[in-house]
């Protein structure tokens, strides 16, 4: 039986990999490639090197960055004292966008999920935790934190994300709040219009 050269099968067989495309679909996007202009098809080649090669955790909130910090950490116009807490970087960029939030944010990577093998230490808790402890171990008042407000999916994984994360910082004596119910129930952060994310913000409630 004849079939695509072992080049051709390779690319549908790597493309089918990322989720929501199929076998056909994967075969529609390899010969897109294949009948596209060199320069077009290298750089999204090299896009995708630059993804992998350039882009990493910041190193104070685990935000996606391409150096140390990310720009919201760098930025010396942000509130210091308060800490937006977010499953992913996508959370982080649907909040963003309302205009609403000018604190600080911590990104956990995931929820907990015990079903899925993802359990409290796989996500950034921890670090979270010390970060908070580290600001409010000094006499000094500039950079404190004061609040944590939890940001997590109002749904069952991130209802109980939350609870996770306040038990861990409940030592430390911070103020921590939680979204307002202006989300959906069973809603997803990112899938929220601004209105609802801003109501969500600015009537945040203790945890």
């Amino acid at each position: 039986m004849v079939g695509y050269s072992e080049t051709i099968e390779r690319l549908i067989s790597e493309l089918g990999k990322l989720p929501g495309i199929g076998p056909r679909s994967a075969e529609r996007v390899a010969f897109y490639i294949l009948k596209s202009e060199r320069d077009e098809a290298f750089a999204l080649a090299d896009a995708i090197r630059d993804v992998k090669t350039k882009i990493r955790p910041c190193k104070v909130c685990f935000n996606l960055a391409e150096g140390e910090l990310c720009g919201i950490c760098a930025d010396p116009r942000r509130d210091k004292s308060t800490i937006c807490v977010v499953e992913q970087p996508k959370d982080l960029l649907a909040l963003e966008a309302t205009g609403a939030y000018r604190g600080l944010y911590h990104v956990l990577m995931g929820h907990v999920a015990p079903m899925e093998g993802v359990e409290p230490e796989d996500l950034t808790i921890a670090a979270l935790a010390e970060r908070v402890r580290a600001s409010r171990s000094t006499s000094l008042t500039t950079g404190r934190v004061e609040e944590v407000l939890l940001a997590t999916n109002p749904d069952v994984a991130g209802d109980g994300t939350a609870l996770h994360v306040a038990a861990a910082l409940e030592a430390t004596g911070v103020r921590i709040t939680r979204l307002a119910r202006g989300l959906p129930a069973g809603g997803q952060i990112e899938y929220a219009n601004k209105s609802i994310l801003t109501d969500a913000i600015t009537q945040r409630r203790k945890m």
